[in-house]
């Protein structure tokens, strides 16, 4: 008899073991006294943009709730290549987070050496924010474009493909437009600027009818009337323009281009540390002033968790690197 009660407690005692192990670990990073220093979140991309602004206002809260400072570092270049290189390759103990963008993302599929692989060398820690896009033209000289099947048709009839735009070579609104050609059947030529201002300039003067732009760019120029949006390209519609259909609502059913923002970790990060961060942003997130602060700087706060994120980084390398390979873009 008491045999099998020993049995019984070690048969227990096994089956409790995995529980007991991941209510430790989610303690550990307390207990090891993480963060007993400063956080260093890696913003690749100038001061200022949607990316920096959503980076510091969730930066700020998760200092906040962890009780020590959580410094932005910016480092552009190479659409945040370089800083990825640089993050992978540090120290791996929780004191350096990164913010990966849909741009850093891509790098490595548009840059030869960007010396990293998104899908393989990061650790997924907890996606922030959206960033929509929204296909625009130039009323005055498309009055007759209100929706997207009109532009399309618009750029059938027309003997030499018409132009259309967007921040540059290999950049999101490129391969978003580039994807709904593949999908439609038409064709469009593409002028690449440096950067959505000097585009957007050049869309309302008339130089380019068409661009494919990020939200925040676009949104002041929509309202005035000099620029109009006819399709976004999320799966739903966007809550500052409730009146413009999505791209899957104008006849491109599983038509999906989101950008996106999140943070990650260098590989080797301990679990215990991402898990504490992933829980933390989720709270930051759920404040809803923090979600009005973020929609300001054009950033729609959109939480998932690592398992969720890690996902998404994964399918979105696949999807546009295959569209990128087949169309042979590369960064300028």
């Amino acid at each position: 008899m008491h045999q099998l009660n020993l049995r019984r407690r070690a048969v227990l005692a096994m089956a409790a073991a995995p529980l007991l192990a991941g209510a430790a670990g989610s303690v550990l990073a307390q207990q090891s006294g993480w963060p007993d220093k400063l956080v260093r979140l890696v913003v690749p991309f100038p001061a200022g943009g949607p990316t920096d602004t959503a980076s510091r206002i969730v930066g700020q809260k998760l200092g906040e709730r962890l009780g020590q400072t959580v410094v932005v570092d910016n480092r552009p270049g190479a659409s945040g290549s370089i800083a990825a290189a640089q993050v992978i390759k540090g120290a791996h103990d929780g004191y350096t987070l990164m913010t990966l963008a849909t741009p850093t993302l891509l790098a490595p599929h548009l840059y030869k050496k960007a010396g990293y692989d998104s899908a393989r060398d990061f650790v997924p820690v907890a996606m922030f924010y959206d960033l929509p896009i929204v296909i625009v033209v130039n009323p005055k000289l498309l009055p007759e474009v209100t929706d997207l099947q009109k532009l399309i048709q618009h750029a059938k009839a027309e003997k030499t493909p018409m132009n259309y735009t967007s921040a540059g070579n290999g950049s999101f609104g490129h391969l978003s437009m580039e994807l709904l050609k593949q999908m439609g059947g038409f064709d469009m030529q593409h002028v690449p600027y440096k950067g959505s201002a000097p585009a957007i300039t050049d869309t309302i003067g008339g130089q380019v009818p068409v661009m494919f732009s990020d939200l925040i760019a676009a949104l002041p120029h929509i309202q005035s009337g000099k620029l109009r949006a006819i399709a976004v390209g999320s799966p739903q519609r966007v809550g500052t323009l409730p009146e413009v259909k999505t791209v899957a609502e104008q006849g491109f059913k599983g038509y999906e281009a989101v950008s996106w923002g999140g943070i990650v970790a260098p590989p080797g990060t301990p679990k215990a540390v991402v898990d504490r961060v992933a829980g933390e942003v989720k709270q930051i997130l759920a404040d809803k002033q923090v979600q009005e602060r973020m929609a300001g700087s054009g950033a729609f706060a959109h939480f998932e968790d690592p398992a969720a994120f890690g996902a998404r980084i994964r399918q979105d390398y696949t999807k546009w690197g295959q569209l990128i390979r087949e169309k042979g873009i590369a960064a300028e």
